[in-house]
């Protein structure tokens, strides 16, 4: 990640204390940039759950490290009592974001690196090196996802005989979702390092605006040109040929191709749908739900406080302040997510390649999964 010209991961240990996580604190930006001191896995939990992390990649990162202080701070008087407490904290993380697969994944990968461990001590390192372990897979796995999707923007580019690859995004899946590099954007930013003219139309991305004021300032420190728009532009700017492809994150994708991902990436779909614009999903093998065969009837769909709709946030005279939008008394639903069926998905952008969104390409990729 480049963040005034200095490379950062999202989520890291502190250099000079291995018993402190530190991460990139979102809630603040694009306004401030901080960072979150984590010691134990009450302040990890209310991370993920407040959101100061978000992104299905660095949620499980995020929960491998936090698993990782549960070892830390876990009762060492014997291997059951410590075993107890870690997977105890094991479900207080999965507790606080249901839909995205990447934290449960993460968590049941920690705990089985500690469990086949023969001392506390023993499953302290391990716990130590999963978490670095899942960080580094994380950003090995998204680059690789920049070089497979890059190709999809080489041949644009090439039909259009050189002019500007225009790509639409939805909430924000670049590399402040992810350790690094980002899934949705790792293609945009391998075309953009090699010379492709490209400009991306982001997303705003009601209610919280991950894509105004996540997507758009990491661009901007990347030096890619984009345009933020309002959520509802996308489908006039297919009409008029302005979108050449759109590419997304995903929290949770079936083996069978359906894709859970931002509330609003599913009337994205429909309208490339209707306008012949080629719609991609990009994202890990962490991000596979190998056990869901329905999307839209089994993935489970966080909804989240109606303060995050009724208010807005942003800067005021130089000061952060949240502003009421809404009548005072009105209610507000807030659905954190929608479920794209894989039939309206041209394609999904893997670390192991590109394949249709049908069990059979999937399996394809990863055949170790079985079937």
């Amino acid at each position: 990640m480049n963040v005034h010209g200095k490379h950062y991961r999202t989520i890291w240990i502190h250099e000079d204390d291995p018993h402190v996580v530190q991460a990139i604190d979102q809630q603040v930006l694009p306004h401030e940039f901080k960072i979150l001191d984590l010691t134990t896995v009450d302040e990890v939990a209310h991370a993920i759950k407040a959101m100061l992390v978000r992104g299905a990649g660095l949620i499980g990162a995020t929960a491998g490290y936090g698993m990782y202080l549960a070892a830390l701070n876990a009762p060492r008087r014997s291997r059951e009592a410590f075993l107890e407490s870690v997977r105890a904290e094991g479900e207080k993380l999965k507790a606080t974001r249901p839909t995205a697969i990447n934290l449960e994944w993460a968590v049941h990968r920690q705990l089985r690196g500690m469990e086949a461990a023969a001392d506390v001590e023993s499953m302290i390192e391990a716990a130590f090196q999963t978490a670095n372990l899942i960080a580094d897979e994380d950003a090995e796995f998204c680059r690789r996802i920049g070089e497979h999707g890059v190709r999809l923007l080489e041949d644009i580019s090439r039909r259009k005989n050189g002019e500007t690859v225009n790509v639409l995004t939805h909430c924000n899946a670049g590399w402040l979702a992810f350790v690094d590099y980002g899934t949705a954007t790792a293609p945009i930013y391998a075309a953009f390092d090699r010379g492709i003219k490209i400009h991306v139309w982001v997303d705003e991305t009601r209610p919280r605006n991950q894509g105004a004021s996540l997507t758009a300032w990491e661009l901007g420190q990347h030096g890619v040109p984009h345009t933020v728009i309002a959520d509802n532009v996308g489908g006039h700017l297919m009409q008029h040929g302005l979108v050449d492809i759109v590419i997304t994150g995903t929290d949770r994708t079936t083996y069978t191709g359906d894709v859970a991902n931002k509330i609003g990436t599913y009337l994205k779909a429909l309208a490339a749908k209707d306008n012949q614009v080629p719609f991609y999903v990009a994202l890990p093998s962490s991000s596979f739900d190998w056990q869901t065969r329905d999307g839209v009837k089994e993935i489970p769909i966080e909804e989240r406080g109606g303060e995050e709709v009724r208010y807005i946030r942003g800067l005021h005279n130089g000061q952060v302040v949240e502003v009421l939008v809404t009548p005072q008394d009105s209610p507000a639903a807030n659905y954190g997510f929608d479920v794209t069926p894989a039939r309206l998905i041209t394609g999904l952008i893997t670390e192991r390649g590109i394949c249709p969104a049908t069990e059979e390409g999937i399996r394809g990729l990863y055949p170790e999964q079985g079937g």
